[in-house]
């Protein structure tokens, strides 16, 4: 568009500014949603009326005025200051001939908690994880050890700080991009690790936030999918960025309705429930009728209850495995602090790292048995044997 009026070169930038005021634009939005193409400076004739002293007019006089323009173009139209998020990189896995077997009495399920994959640029701009490597190399090892039947991820797997809704220092921006890719990679380690294993991973309330995102942001592109695959995964959704139907692995939409029962007693949910001092799992078992492992708290609980039915004595139980992301203040949160630079400060939370095995049958009396894997400085004791990250 283009402005035009009249401008008092002695007042300058405070004209330009009542100029842009008078046409109905915010000052404060140039630079954030219009960028400056021109401005120029002219003088032009303006017919000047003369008034007798009963105020009629008499006649016209010639004079010169300073004039001015300022010619805006939306932001939006030099396109996105950085690259948008792109797929993950793309895997190829070695053939796999699966071999027939007896179906086992028993199965084995190993539970991921949060992982919380995210970065942010420390002050040499260099990516700094806010998952912990160390243990998610603890997790694969003591996975690939198990050979499982399957693999349920409990969500949260991807932090996605740049679309939350609270404030985010610069130090997390553009790190989108590494984080998908880091999740892509993880997911085909996984797969490649348990090759005949069902693999799930549940959306958690942070997957949802590029849902959300895109709906508050860019509504008209919400469930669009590539050309000609009507079954497509939308593009601007986790298991589309993520490759996962490369890696088959099954994404589980619709946090919080989403769950995965590993047996009729049984089920896995992200969760979203957060009581302080360890009472999470009360509430669980306060509102489940069945047994549940969940994540969401970043912390390992596990409780139990005993109660009686017509048919006798029954017990549930309600854990939680912790998490896989760093604990010493590096994932944001309402309770974490930045320099004056935005990188996050040293500060222990009340969170604790391991996963979960559960060995299970999904015939008969569907018995389960829960193991905590607790981590504890980048190790591991299970089953007799010791992991270092």
């Amino acid at each position: 568009m283009t402005l035009a009026n009249d401008v008092d070169f002695a007042v300058g930038v405070g004209a330009i500014r009542d100029l842009l005021e008078r046409n109905g634009i915010e000052p404060s939005e140039v630079g954030r949603l219009h960028r400056i193409k021109d401005v120029r400076l002219y003088q032009g004739l303006a017919k000047i009326d003369l008034f007798d002293k009963e105020g009629k007019v008499v006649g016209q006089n010639l004079e010169v005025q300073d004039m001015a323009s300022v010619v805006l173009h939306p932001k939006w139209e030099d396109g996105p200051e950085w690259p948008v998020v792109q797929p993950g990189p793309s895997f190829r896995l070695p053939t796999l001939t699966p071999k027939a077997s007896e179906p086992r009495e028993w199965k084995t399920a190993v539970v991921w908690p949060d992982i919380q994959i995210g970065y942010y640029y420390d002050k040499n701009e260099n990516l700094v994880s806010t998952h912990d490597e160390g243990a998610i190399s603890l997790a694969l090892a003591i996975t690939r050890s198990i050979k499982p039947d399957v693999v349920v991820l409990v969500g949260d797997n991807l932090d996605m700080p740049e679309m939350g809704k609270y404030r985010l220092s610069p130090a997390f921006k553009r790190t989108m991009q590494p984080a998908i890719d880091y999740a892509t990679e993880l997911m085909f380690k996984i797969r490649a690790i348990a090759p005949g294993a069902d693999i799930l991973w549940l959306a958690g309330n942070h997957e949802e936030r590029m849902v959300n995102y895109v709906l508050d942001n860019a509504e008209a592109a919400f469930a669009l999918r590539q050309g000609s695959r009507p079954d497509g995964w939308p593009v601007l959704s986790v298991p589309h960025l993520c490759r996962l139907d490369e890696s088959a692995v099954t994404y589980l939409a619709g946090y919080p309705a989403n769950d995965y029962w590993l047996n009729e007693r049984l089920r896995v949910i992200h969760g979203n429930r957060v009581k302080s001092s360890g009472s999470t799992s009360h509430e669980y078992l306060r509102q489940e009728k069945t047994s549940v492992i969940y994540g969401h708290i970043h912390r390992r609980e596990w409780n139990e209850q005993t109660f009686v039915k017509w048919d006798g004595p029954k017990t549930i139980m309600a854990a939680s495995p912790g998490t896989l992301a760093r604990v010493d203040g590096a994932v944001p949160s309402t309770k974490g602090g930045i320099d004056l630079h935005g990188r996050p400060l040293t500060m222990v939370e009340n969170w604790q790292q391991g996963i979960a095995v559960v060995t299970y049958e999904d015939t008969d009396d569907h018995r389960f048995f829960y193991e905590q894997v607790p981590f504890h400085n980048g190790s591991a004791l299970f089953r007799g044997k010791l992991y270092d990250a």
